[in-house]
């Protein structure tokens, strides 16, 4: 196996043993970005940053000073998080040419570890989105190919779609991600990697680019389960920075999985949703999804039948609750302290308007025209307060079914990957692509898609495991 195709786990077991040098992984996942242009994975990548640090972790290698889990490690981020000195997006005209005087919080976590920058990787503008075509700097492809037609472009699922497929593609080791309604865990699934969405306050928000504050949580992608847990426990934390973020220890989450499968799941109780059987689950998720309940069986757990009676409302809910936070938080860019501003205003309300019309793309534009209708005066009652009290049903859901079970198992997304034209027409269809994954976000809990098998395109369906807060 090459170099940049290695697990995390693996990479960190050959750098101690000096079987290589982080300079050589490095290298390796940058001819691996240049010989997968096509995929536009990365909006901003950063050659010489990602040599400097590849070298600097040698270096302390050389003298037995590891600095921390990820020393070594090349790794891409989501451009949505700050990163000092370096172009930060969001994958967005609007904030084109921003480059932050200040690093995130999870960013620099990764490099007080010892990460390797590679660069920033490309998402749907401001996280709207589940395909990674609404970025301002093109399509992300899907690495993946359908078996009966190669030359189809398929999406990687989005948000984080840059971060899964550049995973996937081994152009990196590992990836951040956010995830407002499903954007770590669709992507996931759709390109057959692992990727963790921990429960709202693990992770500090404080460095990202907000889109709904109540939902957003940052999280990880990697190749394996021993992968995310190492990922996570280096980036996950209390920060006084960020006012929701949790002031709990962080587990060594990857010091829990023993490699003994038996011993770990037998006993224990999962859940299976009724409402999750959804009309018009494809048969090919409905056989993966009885596969990972015959899989758990055979391991010892025991398959408990339960009800989330709400799920029908999490999709208009989040639909409301999302769009009405991004309308509040999308109105500081007017192009007066930073980002792009529309050339020759004739006054204020037209440097407004012609700033935010043309460096705001479509999708966002009607998410904040929905989020300012439900705020209305005349609308907030009927929309808004319904949605918000419709959160806590859904949140009591959870908080009840996790008193029958250790974990729920469900599907990670409807179907395989599909390609832009497939959905790209129908606003409606793209959003049932989240119809899974939703309600973790709602709820505040913590979610993970697990690669589960192939449909019979060849292509990767993901399953998605739900644990009740703080239960990563």
């Amino acid at each position: 196996m090459s170099l940049n195709n290695l697990t995390i786990t693996k990479a960190l077991e050959c750098l101690d043993k000096k079987e290589f040098s982080s300079v050589e992984l490095t290298q390796e996942c940058q001819k691996a970005m240049d010989a997968h242009k096509d995929l536009n994975c990365f909006i901003t990548d950063t050659p010489e940053r990602a040599l400097n640090d590849a070298k600097a972790s040698d270096e302390r290698r050389a003298t037995g000073k590891s600095i921390g889990k990820l020393d070594g490690i090349p790794m891409a981020i989501k451009d949505l998080f700050c990163t000092k000195g370096i172009q930060t997006t969001a994958g967005s005209n609007i904030l084109k040419g921003f480059v932050p005087e200040y690093e995130s919080t999870v960013t620099q976590k990764m490099w007080d570890a010892g990460a390797v920058c590679l660069g920033k990787v490309s998402c749907d503008e401001f996280a709207m989105g589940s395909a990674n075509i609404t970025s301002a700097y093109g399509d992300v492809i899907n690495p993946w190919k359908h078996k009966n037609d190669p030359s189809k472009k398929l999406v990687p699922g989005g948000s984080s779609g840059g971060s899964s497929a550049a995973v996937a593609a081994g152009l990196c080791l590992g990836a951040t991600g956010t995830d407002t309604g499903g954007s770590i865990r669709q992507p996931a699934a759709l390109t057959g990697i692992c990727g963790v969405k921990p429960t709202y306050g693990r992770a500090s928000r404080w460095g990202t680019v907000a889109f709904a504050s109540s939902l957003d949580q940052a999280g990880v992608f990697a190749r394996s389960v021993s992968d995310c847990a190492l990922f996570l426990e280096t980036i996950c934390g209390h920060d006084e920075k960020d006012s929701t973020s949790a002031n709990m220890n962080v587990p060594e989450w990857s010091k829990m999985i023993t490699g003994d499968v038996q011993k770990d799941i037998k006993g224990m109780k999962i859940g299976i949703p009724k409402e999750y059987k959804i009309d018009g689950i494809r048969p090919e998720t409905q056989k993966i999804w009885d596969q990972g309940v015959a899989w758990l069986k055979e391991q010892g757990a025991q398959i408990v039948d339960i009800s989330l009676p709400h799920t029908q409302y999490a999709l208009p809910a989040y639909y409301i609750l999302a769009p009405a936070e991004a309308s509040s938080n999308l109105a500081r860019y007017d192009g007066l302290r930073y980002g792009y501003r529309a050339p020759d205003p004739k006054n204020l309300d037209d440097m407004y308007e012609r700033t935010r019309g043309t460096g705001f793309g479509e999708e966002v534009k009607a998410r904040i025209m929905v989020g300012t209708y439900v705020l209305s005066a005349g609308y907030y009652d009927a929309y808004y307060i319904k949605a918000q009290r419709l959160r806590r049903l859904i949140y009591n859901d959870f908080v009840n079914a996790f008193k029958q079970c250790d974990a729920i198992l469900t599907p990670a997304t409807p179907g395989a990957a599909f390609s832009k034209d497939e959905k790209s027409k129908d606003p409606l269809d793209m959003y049932l692509e989240d119809v899974f994954t939703v309600s973790a976000n709602i709820a505040g809990i913590p979610g993970m898609s697990v690669p589960a098998g192939l449909t019979d395109n060849g292509l990767p369906l993901g399953l998605q495991i739900l644990g009740a807060h703080w239960d990563e």
